[in-house]
């Protein structure tokens, strides 16, 4: 954190901050929840696996805002740092509705996968982080059989999974869909070693935290491990005279009763 800021410069910041940041911390709170604390009453599966939930969603479920009700969900966290990950869709009626909302730590949605974009005819798709070059992060590119390479800005995203049930009695058949989603990292996919990516230490976050100045520390971790947009260089680097960004944040008492 930069000595020479003011009071006023610094709240200024973390106003800024704090606007700027509470959709990744949402997000990363929705990632914890699902993926990190198996504790979690809401914890679906760990990364690059997908979970089905072959049920309506209530007021109950909470880790993500206002679901559908006549679209049972499946969800994978994908971490993306080491390697790709390829996902298959089974096919399946052309009058049911099917969407795989692809979602980035910043919540942009950056490709769409379902009914309205490539149909209903099945089909393979890779995932790529922003460590993929060229085709590759290790010299490869994508397997002959993948329909599409979807490209992702950040190393983390989340598939969010809709698929149309259509009455009661039509569960059934909406669990079969369910069982042909496939999500598999690519060394997998196609028989070979996995590369390890770097542990990390995945703080704990929940909403009630993400209310009080833990949020920048959240922020923080969060925002260490996503490259920096071209086009947010100079907000980035402003964030980065209180810490944030750097990855070793912690509120010091003066930092709290400046901001």
């Amino acid at each position: 954190m930069s000595a020479a800021l003011s009071g006023s410069e610094m709240r200024a910041i973390a106003k800024e901050a704090f606007i700027y940041g509470w959709p990744v911390c949402e997000n990363y709170n929705t990632l914890y929840a699902y993926s990190i604390d198996v504790e979690h009453p809401e914890y679906k599966a760990p990364f690059n696996q997908i979970h089905s939930t072959a049920r309506v969603f209530t007021p109950e479920d909470k880790a993500i805002i206002t679901p559908n009700s006549d679209t049972p969900y499946s969800f994978a966290w994908l971490d993306l740092r080491a390697e790709p990950v390829v996902i298959t869709v089974p096919a399946m009626e052309k009058d049911r509705y099917f969407s795989f909302q692809m979602i980035d730590m910043y919540t942009h949605n950056f490709d769409y996968l379902g009914t309205r974009c490539t149909g209903n005819s099945g089909g393979v798709y890779m995932i790529t982080g922003p460590g993929w070059k060229g085709g590759s992060y290790s010299g490869e590119g994508p397997p002959a059989k993948v329909d599409k390479v979807l490209s992702c800005e950040t190393p983390l995203a989340l598939a969010m999974v809709r698929t149309q049930l259509k009455g009661p009695g039509d569960l059934e058949k909406v669990k079969a869909i369910q069982a042909g989603y496939e999500v598999t990292p690519l060394s997998s996919y196609l028989g070979k070693p996995t590369p390890e990516a770097k542990s990390v230490n995945w703080p704990k976050s929940d909403k009630a935290l993400t209310m009080t100045v833990k949020m920048y520390e959240i922020l923080d971790f969060v925002l260490s491990l996503l490259p920096v947009h071209e086009s947010e260089r100079e907000l980035r680097a402003r964030l980065l005279k209180l810490g944030i960004g750097s990855g070793g944040l912690r509120v010091s008492e003066p930092w709290r009763s400046e901001v």
